[in-house]
């Protein structure tokens, strides 16, 4: 070897203990913080079980089967309150799914003019800044009397069907699931325009070169390259809705009935938390506490399920 190829070959400084003791000082700093994040929602469970435990040991499993909330008789169940909450978040979620994977489609193929996408991403944005309470006095005094003359032309028109048997009075689980659509419009929308965004180019080219139209290339490759973040983006979307309470007591009516009817007035979980907590005392916290659990064990649920279908679609 010459004696430049020597001189100019880069020399490696040899790290220091210091640079080497701060390396594995910030490794385990992420992994205390990592740690601390599962004590936390470990902690939370359990205070959570603790004062729910009178209620689990008074009612048991029966408490997801009954649909009496009778503070005087002490007498408490929550399936209307979780048929309510999963039949106004999939409502909500059957609405935003095709609208915000639609528009993420939108926004990350160059489908519009730069300064038109930029606007767009903002708005979409902003909708999630939005706060609940303004989504729930829009939604009493836009929402409810823009709709309810087509649902009660719908009741007229269909009413032998079971969904539209009720004539719309007010709130009701329509609404709330048209308002929870718009809540997670921008979680879905930002998620899956990321994972749109993130598939390689090589496959676009690919698609093209071998004559696959614009339309061909999005449907048949991005979308599918795409998929686990598309469907990560729904699940959390699905565990937003599943969580949300002020726009939802607001406009869902608060009934304790279980009904077919989309025009129905039902209640959440969120929302019955929301509406009792103040005034309970006694069983009643506790019943209170054993519904937290129950939604904190549906919300898991939807996440460990998420993570399950994402896995699985990276295997094919």
């Amino acid at each position: 070897m010459s004696t430049l190829d020597q001189n100019s070959r880069p020399t490696v400084k040899p790290r220091s203990e210091l640079d080497r003791r701060l390396d594995l000082g910030f490794i385990w700093l992420t992994r205390i913080f990592a740690l601390a994040i599962a004590a936390i929602l470990i902690w939370i469970t359990v205070q959570v079980a603790i004062q729910a435990l009178p209620a689990i040991t008074t009612f048991g499993l029966g408490f997801l089967a009954k649909s009496a909330w009778n503070p005087v008789n002490n007498d408490y169940g929550v399936l209307p309150q979780v048929y309510g909450t999963l039949v106004s978040a999939l409502i909500g979620l059957l609405i935003a799914v095709p609208i915000g994977v639609g528009t993420a489609v939108l926004l990350s193929e160059n489908l519009l003019p730069a300064p038109v996408r930029t606007v767009l991403v903002f708005l979409v944005e902003l909708l999630a800044a939005i706060p609940s309470v303004v989504y729930g006095i829009w939604a009493i005094f836009v929402l409810i009397p823009l709709i309810t003359p087509a649902g009660r032309w719908l009741n007229s028109t269909l009413g032998f069907l079971p969904i539209f048997s009720t004539p719309p009075t007010g709130p009701g689980l329509f609404p709330a699931g048209i308002i929870l659509a718009i809540m997670t419009l921008p979680i879905i929308t930002a998620i899956s325009r990321d994972a749109l965004i993130a598939v390689p180019s090589a496959l676009r080219q690919a698609a093209v070169g071998l004559g696959a139209t614009r339309w061909e290339t999005i449907l048949k490759v991005i979308i599918p390259a795409a998929f686990s973040g598309i469907v990560s983006a729904v699940m959390l979307a699905l565990g937003r809705a599943m969580g949300e309470t002020m726009a939802v007591t607001m406009i869902i009516g608060n009934s304790n009935n279980i009904s077919p009817s989309l025009f129905a007035p039902s209640n959440t979980i969120s929302s019955l938390l929301a509406n009792q907590f103040a005034e309970a005392s006694g069983l009643q916290v506790n019943s209170l506490m054993y519904a937290a659990l129950v939604l904190f064990v549906l919300t898991l649920g939807v996440n460990i399920l998420a993570e399950l279908i994402v896995l699985r679609v990276k295997r094919i």
